[in-house]
């Protein structure tokens, strides 16, 4: 299958149930259909990136894109990060940053590990909301390559 005509699955690691809601919805708004796997901890994401041998290959040729929190109840993004960007199936994977943290540091450190974008969480709900939306409509336009 042509990675055109693949569809791109987006892998959502996101421990707020009220959040991963707000940001399915708002996604399906601005007309993404694509299909979301929502993990609320990183232990399951990674199994689900890496596989049962953690080599990575059950990604390999899925073209996915990861939407991904950094506070997280059992690791921390920045390790979800790092790990996804040093594995050769899963590091052309585009990383979305989405958290509550606007620390300038954590910021600089998620670029430096490959983030591709970081996008900080508005405390107000309608700001999220559409925050998410325009976020939506940039998944529609995006290239996102196949893993290899």
């Amino acid at each position: 299958m042509s990675s055109a005509a693949q569809s791109v699955t987006i892998v959502m690691i996101e421990d707020d149930l009220g959040h991963a809601r707000l940001i399915e919805k708002n996604i399906r708004r601005a007309g993404v259909n694509n299909e979301i796997i929502a993990f609320t901890d990183g232990t399951s994401a990674l199994n689900y990136l890496f596989g049962d041998d953690k080599s990575g290959r059950v990604s390999a040729g899925r073209a996915q894109l990861v939407l991904l929190d950094l506070n997280l109840p059992d690791m921390t993004g920045i390790d979800i990060l790092k790990l996804v960007k040093e594995n050769p199936h899963t590091r052309r994977s585009p990383v979305v940053i989405l958290t509550t943290t606007d620390d300038q540091r954590e910021i600089q450190r998620c670029y430096d590990l490959g983030a591709n974008v970081y996008i900080t969480k508005p405390v107000n709900y309608e700001n999220f909301a559409n925050a998410i939306r325009q976020l939506g409509l940039f998944f529609s336009v995006m290239q996102v390559p196949e893993t290899n």
